[in-house]
């Protein structure tokens, strides 16, 4: 049996980090040189959300500037990566028989090519993002997210982007690369609980502690998190990247599944 192809759940922080050389980014630099080269990519971001599963169409989707307020070079990035029609139709009969929105004006917003700009900078690997459906609880995602382990035996690479700790409104801006007692509490239990592939526990985050409700105050940055979980196989573990937190309450835990196969 062929060894399934990497899958990645990476925590994205600022947009700035398209564009900054730290350690983040070097990390997902290394990443892009180690994973073999995948045939395409779907991508799962914290910042699209729709009513029901939807897709990007595009043969060249936008690079969105959905952010204000941040350096002008960031305002005007490009990255210009070509979109995938094939595994449009791959995802939406995997996902069949609920319906698939096809949007032909969405482009790829900065969760996913802030950290493609790194992974892949010659933006050549043919890329498609789906959307969080907002319908849905973190059960009915998880579930969704099965549906798409085929993939990872058709070289595409999943890469879902969010962070496991993302509490904007207790960012404390005099720390950037520290983080808050409760933020490494409840960041430790979601690696430990990875881990162990205790994916039960995962969708029931809110049930991780106390902890649960300041690092996850709306879901959308920890979704992303059980695309990733969902599809690894029995036994499989993940490496973890980044298992740091940032500005007090940003978390930038990541899991790669598959490196082994690199």
């Amino acid at each position: 049996m062929a060894t399934p192809f990497p899958t990645l759940f990476l925590g994205h922080g600022s947009p700035t980090n398209a564009l900054d050389d730290n350690g983040d980014s070097r990390t997902w630099r290394d990443l892009g040189r180690r994973l073999p080269r995948p045939r395409a990519i779907l991508a799962v971001s914290a910042h699209w959300e729709h009513a029901g599963p939807a897709l990007t169409v595009s043969p060249r989707p936008a690079t969105l500037h959905d952010f204000y307020g941040f350096p002008e070079d960031l305002a005007t990035f490009d990255y210009p990566v070509p979109g995938d029609p094939a595994l449009v139709a791959r995802v939406a009969d995997l996902l069949a028989p609920g319906p698939v929105a096809a949007d032909g004006a969405r482009g790829l917003d900065h969760g996913v090519w802030s950290l493609l700009a790194h992974l892949y900078p010659d933006a050549d690997v043919p890329v498609i993002q789906l959307a969080l459906d907002r319908t849905r609880a973190a059960a009915g995602h998880y579930e969704l997210a099965r549906r798409l382990r085929p993939l990872r035996d058709e070289e595409v690479l999943i890469l879902a982007s969010g962070n496991v700790v993302h509490d904007l409104r207790h960012m404390d801006w005099r720390r950037p690369d520290g983080g808050f007692d409760w933020a490494a509490r409840f960041s430790a239990e979601v690696r430990t609980r990875l881990a162990a592939a205790d994916h039960a526990a995962l969708v029931d985050y809110l049930d991780l502690g106390p902890e649960a409700i300041r690092a996850v105050p709306t879901p959308e940055h920890y979704l992303p998190l059980l695309y990733v979980a969902a599809v690894a196989d029995p036994g499989e573990t993940p490496v973890f990247v980044n298992d740091h937190l940032s500005y007090g309450s940003i978390g930038m835990l990541g899991a790669v599944y598959g490196l082994d196969r690199a």
